[in-house]
């Protein structure tokens, strides 16, 4: 264990030298994400939130511990092949790092390789203390001592045996401590260094103040926000909007040092920006609503944002990209982010006239880092795994047929519109309300179709239309609520929803895999 720390925090040290991403826990996580069939990764979100990251982590420092003991009861008996299993430990961590998508140069394995070979030498030099030799005694004179009462009777002094084997106890004590004590040091200074690398991205945040917007978004409705307890909120939190993504340390890109490349099929104009580049330009202001693939019927991933940032369809006409349906040569956009993640989007659909946007500020500030800081991707109507790229850095023009992005490549679907939904935010599932007028609420979306109607059931009675809160935008969620007039007793309240183009919520459950869960939310309470 002691060494299986130490080789953590030296690894974590040097890390802070190369980067943050090539730690070996940050590593293996990441190859262990990479690697994770569609379904549990659906299962982790949906038991564990958006703290599967934090899970996973915790699960690969108990699997590392428990294989540090393993090795410690192996070393007491083959010193050299316990220190070689944890050699093999900072090969696998350097090889998890050098093949990451963001990977860049071999230095990415030296934090796992380094940390191994120290405590490698840190398990070779315990065990040592463990399997001393302590030297033989003098032999005692065998001849009376007429000073010493025993052996004056002629008694014998107690027999050793030479080479009596033992432990150096002190010793051992000695170096266990120094080694706690410098690994935690060591750990201590690579959290430090780490977080002193990011001071540049965040002196840049910081000091960012977002441009006049040329064209504003309109006030929202005054009865956008249902005055009732428990729906959400119309305008999400910052603090409390979702977050899904693969990026177990949140990467913090410096603006200053920002660039975006456009490139591939059909860009005759290929362009760079900088970040002062994006601010210059017209930026523009709209309410938009998000939502997560890996949202289930009923879910928390979805948030409604006010988002500022320049038109992404704008920007592909100045690089002389057309539409398929124009003639042009590529119809999947791929957006790639500093963490390498690769995500495509139809070509279509982003330069069709909606706000599809290159997003430098929500709710009136700048991105936070957790959600794309400097510059983040989004286009209304789809789901984020095919649209919403953070902390965007390149887009290549291609064809669907040509490449697959990350999702892609794990089974999910090329395209996915987001699909009509509704849920039921109060009252909660296995609430008690009292009999009487009990106000149902929530939340219905069909991002870029807008909600045409929202209808609940009680139990298996007729559909009831609800009342709709005044409408933002297409792009918006709305609000609804329905006066329900309670009875004692058990029941299952259900809503569906019917967008702008006529079509019904359906009844028949879906998972999320491969393009978005399908299905009613409903709830059990009992009424009292």
């Amino acid at each position: 264990m002691l060494a299986g720390f130490a080789a953590l925090a030296v690894a974590e040290s040097v890390s802070a030298l190369v980067r943050p991403e090539a730690s070996p826990i940050i590593a293996v996580g990441g190859a262990a994400i990479d690697r994770t069939p569609p379904a549990v990764k659906d299962w982790a979100i949906r038991h564990f939130g958006t703290d599967d990251k934090l899970v996973l982590q915790l699960g690969i420092l108990v699997v590392l511990a428990l294989v540090a003991c393993a090795l410690g009861v192996l070393a007491v008996r083959r010193c050299r092949a316990g220190a070689l299993g944890v050699l093999l430990f900072g090969v696998i961590g350097g090889t998890a790092a050098l093949t990451r998508p963001d990977s860049t140069s071999w230095t990415d394995a030296l934090p796992s390789v380094t940390g191994a070979l120290c405590g490698a030498l840190l398990l070779y030099a315990l065990v040592g203390r463990l399997s001393t030799t302590r030297p033989a005694p003098s032999a005692p004179d065998s001849r009376p001592d007429r000073d010493d009462p025993v052996t004056a009777h002629g008694a014998t002094a107690p027999a050793t045996v030479p080479g009596e084997s033992g432990w150096d106890r002190r010793g051992f004590i000695v170096t266990a401590t120094a080694a706690a004590a410098a690994s935690a040091g060591a750990g201590a200074l690579g959290r430090s260094l780490n977080g002193a690398r990011g001071q540049d991205a965040v002196a840049s945040r910081a000091n960012l103040v977002l441009p006049a917007v040329a064209s504003p978004a309109a006030p929202i409705p005054k009865g956008a926000q249902l005055r009732v307890p428990g729906v959400s909120p119309f305008v999400t939190a910052n603090a409390d909007f979702y977050r899904v993504d693969t990026a177990l340390v949140v990467p913090k890109v410096d603006a200053t040092a920002w660039r975006l490349r456009i490139h591939g099929r059909g860009v005759t104009r290929p362009m760079t920006l900088t970040f002062d580049d994006l601010l210059r330009r017209e930026l523009i202001e709209r309410d938009i609503t998000l939502t997560c693939v890996s949202n289930e019927v009923g879910g928390p991933y979805v948030g409604n944002a006010r988002w500022i940032g320049a038109r992404l369809a704008d920007l592909l006409a100045e690089c002389g990209v057309r539409t398929p349906s124009g003639g042009g040569p590529a119809d999947q956009l791929v957006a790639r982010s500093v963490d390498g993640m690769t995500i495509g989007s139809p070509v279509e659909d982003v330069m069709d006239g909606r706000d599809a946007l290159l997003a430098v500020g929500m709710n009136g500030r700048p991105l936070p880092f957790e959600h794309g800081f400097p510059v983040r991707m989004l286009v209304p109507g789809l789901y984020g795994y095919v649209s919403a790229c953070k902390w965007i850095k390149d887009i290549e023009l291609t064809t669907f047929d040509a490449y697959d992005p990350y999702w892609v490549k794990r089974k999910w679907a090329s395209r996915a519109p987001i699909k009509t939904q509704s849920r039921i935010d109060t009252p909660k599932p296995f609430a008690r309300p009292r009999a009487g007028t009990v106000m149902v609420a929530g939340v219905a979306w069909a991002q870029h179709r807008g909600i045409d109607k929202v209808e609940v059931r009680i139990d298996d009675g007729r559909w009831q239309e609800a009342d709709l809160a005044a409408e933002d935008t297409v792009d918006t969620w709305r609000q609804w609520s329905f006066p329900w007039q309670a009875t004692r007793g058990g029941h299952t309240l259900t809503v569906r929803a019917t967008d702008r183009t006529g079509h019904v919520q359906t009844d028949r459950r879906t998972r999320t895999i491969p393009d978005g869960a399908d299905g009613r939310h409903s709830v059990v309470v009992t009424v009292d």
